[in-house]
């Protein structure tokens, strides 16, 4: 103190963590699906979602897809899970990854695989050789 006494101090600390700043990410980026991840603080950038694993067309066309992506810097996870399509949906919804891209027998007859930003309504077809470069503008 200014009269030379001693005093006992309180303080206090608040420090800025990296849980504090996902959660205020979260708390600023979701919808009523869960989270959108803005790419920067994604956990992965790309989800794809392996619709028809036994085919070998499509679990084909999955692995160069996810070679290339991780080739261009990007982060992928595959959801090849046994479950229902719904179910992977909803997943990839909540967690929130911010492209999903769809891979199956359905969509490589169309011409190519389904990809849409988290933010999206609608998926677009695009072919597996420019499914990259497609991503790779939608994340920039």
């Amino acid at each position: 103190s200014e009269k030379g006494t001693g005093e006992i101090m309180i303080m206090g600390c608040y420090g800025i963590g990296v849980s504090r700043t996902l959660q205020a990410v979260i708390e600023q980026s979701h919808d009523d699906n869960g989270i959108i991840w803005p790419v920067s603080v994604a956990p992965f950038t790309v989800s794809i979602v392996l619709m028809d694993p036994k085919d070998p067309a499509v679990s084909g066309t999955v692995d160069a897809l996810e070679a290339e992506l991780v080739a261009a810097g990007i982060d992928v996870i595959v959801d090849d899970r046994d479950e229902r399509p719904g179910i992977k949906f909803k997943d990839n919804d909540l967690i929130g990854f911010p492209v999903r891209v769809v891979a199956g027998a359905k969509s490589l007859a169309k011409g190519g695989v389904e990809i849409k930003r988290r933010t999206d309504r609608d998926a677009v077809i695009v072919s597996p050789a420019e499914a990259v470069a497609f991503i790779k503008n939608l994340i920039k």
